[in-house]
Formats: C-alpha cells, sequence, structure tokens
C-alpha cells in the first residue's frame, strides 16, 4: 500500500496545541513533498502548509504563519504539523497529502498532490 496514515487530532481548548503526524509504510517519505490541508465544514480544502522533500522548503498560509510548524522526522519516516495557539477557526478535518514523483517542490495547491491520508479531525473548542 502507497497510502498515508495519520495520527494526532483531537479535541484542544483554544490556546492551545497538538500535533498531526504524517507516515508511510512502504515508501520514504523524505523524497516526496507533503502537504497539509484541512476542511471546514461547508468550506472548500485549504492548504495550511508544505514541505519539500531533501531539506527543501516549508510553506504557509497566511491564517497559521507563526502557529503551524511543519517538519520531517525521517528516522520515524513521518511528517508532522505543530499547530500551536490553536483557534476556534482552526477546527476541521487535517489532511495529508503526497504527490506521485519525487523530489517536487512543494505547493499549497491541492492539485499538485495525488495520494491522500485518512483525515483527522481538529475540533476547537472550551
Amino acid at each position: 500500500q502507497l497510502h498515508l496514515v495519520q495520527s494526532g487530532g483531537g479535541l484542544v481548548q483554544p490556546g492551545g496545541s497538538l500535533t498531526l503526524s504524517c507516515t508511510a509504510s512502504e515508501l520514504q517519505l523524505k523524497y516526496y513533498s507533503i502537504g497539509w490541508f484541512r476542511q471546514a465544514p461547508g468550506k472548500e480544502r485549504e492548504g495550511v502548509s508544505c514541505i519539500s522533500p531533501n531539506n527543501g522548503g516549508m510553506h504557509y498560509v497566511d491564517s497559521v504563519k507563526g502557529r503551524f510548524i511543519v517538519s520531517r522526522d525521517n528516522a520515524k519516516n513521518t511528517v508532522n504539523l505543530r499547530i500551536n495557539n490553536l483557534k476556534p477557526d482552526d477546527t476541521a478535518e487535517y489532511f495529508c497529502a503526497r504527490p506521485i514523483y519525487r523530489n517536487r517542490p512543494c505547493t499549497l495547491g491541492s492539485n499538485g498532490y495525488d495520494y491522500w491520508g485518512q483525515g483527522t479531525q481538529v475540533t476547537v473548542s472550551s
């Protein structure tokens, strides 16, 4: 299977933090761009962050800059999205995604990705 598997998420109070993780069992994620997306009820899917392969750059949508941190843990074959200072507007289902091909720079556009994780719910509420 070449699927992405996500973990993390849950119910968090405003101002709290959590980490979402994305991993794969049969390929090395370090060679692939990974994008993080979210979709709130009634809204379109939005790219929030991405990380390019081979120590490439990271990108963030303006609304999450300074609060979201994307990183790789190559030893665990995982890409993490650390979310700090959570706000109610961050409530959404979050997805990771990767393109078919290796060594492509990442993008916040969903059409740059071909394989998607199963999604994980993040709910920010007091």
